[in-house]
């Protein structure tokens, strides 16, 4: 034995603390509640409980990663959304709670078919699937390995059935029409890759940046989904919080009405929406 839980965590902490992790005591918490398999809200009762050595070293080395700047979501292999489980790794970007202000908005009104361009981990697809238990969609991704993450999340949450995943190109490989096209693209300017958080390195560059000024994906969404919804639906792309009426401009120019900015939890611009013209919108 290696001393007790309590122990564990203070020792997990004074790593994390070292590596410069903003809250060292909860994600001690979350390493060694994930090595000894027990919720972290049971973490306060099993504190006097003895620790094995062997999972003390198990935790010891997930926090050194962590400390080092590896998400916690890689650590764990999962991220919480919208209150449910997605397995998330190296292959894929890394869910972040500002993204459910998207799936907010896509709730807000009714669809039955549904395009998610750059699908990722399937967090926003298999959200609004789930959501919406008549609704069928469309996940589309240029990189196969986001589309197995995705294929598994979908599986997990008894899904699959009702969603198809796409290697594509944006619209490349996408046929038909859609009440609702969602997208949460690359929109990092290529300038500010070397000043982005340390996590971030750790996730596909794909899915941060467009190599350029952090506009381009936005032009293609924008230009295509035209071809793609139906009369009166909608089109919703997450954006940084200084796009929003750069990327609103797009929707504009390529023919989308009733074009609004949106913000998220924290009142940051994080979503953009428009509606198609026709006899709904």
């Amino acid at each position: 034995m290696s001393g007790t839980v309590q122990d564990g965590l203070r020792d997990l902490a004074g790593t994390l603390r070292q590596g410069g992790v903003d809250d060292p005591a909860r994600e001690a918490r979350l390493i060694l509640a994930h090595v000894l398999g027990v919720a972290p809200g049971r973490m306060t009762l099993i504190a006097p409980d003895p620790l094995d050595v062997n999972d003390l070293e198990a935790a010891h080395g997930l926090a050194a990663r962590r400390a080092g700047g590896v998400p916690m979501a890689h650590l764990l292999g999962y991220r919480e959304f919208y209150c449910r489980r997605f397995a998330v790794d190296s292959r894929v970007l890394d869910p972040r709670p500002e993204t459910e202000a998207l799936v907010g908005e896509a709730l807000s009104a009714p669809f039955a078919r549904v395009l998610d361009l750059g699908i990722g981990s399937g967090c926003i697809l298999l959200t609004l699937l789930a959501e919406r238990a008549d609704a069928t969609g469309v996940g589309a991704d240029l990189s196969e390995a986001a589309l197995r993450v995705a294929e598994a999340n979908a599986g997990a949450l008894g899904l699959a059935g009702r969603c198809a995943l796409v290697r594509s190109d944006w619209y490349e490989r996408i046929a038909g029409q859609f009440d609702l096209i969602v997208s949460n693209p690359p929109y990092i300017a290529a300038a500010e890759m070397p000043h982005l958080a340390r996590e971030l390195r750790h996730e596909p560059r794909i899915a941060l940046t467009d190599g350029g000024c952090g506009l381009s994906a936005y032009r293609v969404i924008a230009a295509g989904a035209g071809a793609h919804l139906r009369a009166g639906g909608r089109l919703l792309v997450e954006i940084g919080w200084q796009q929003g009426e750069a990327v609103a401009g797009l929707l504009r120019a390529a023919g989308f009405a009733q074009v609004a900015v949106l913000p998220d939890m924290d009142g940051r611009d994080r979503v953009v929406r428009g509606f198609w013209p026709g006899q709904d919108g």
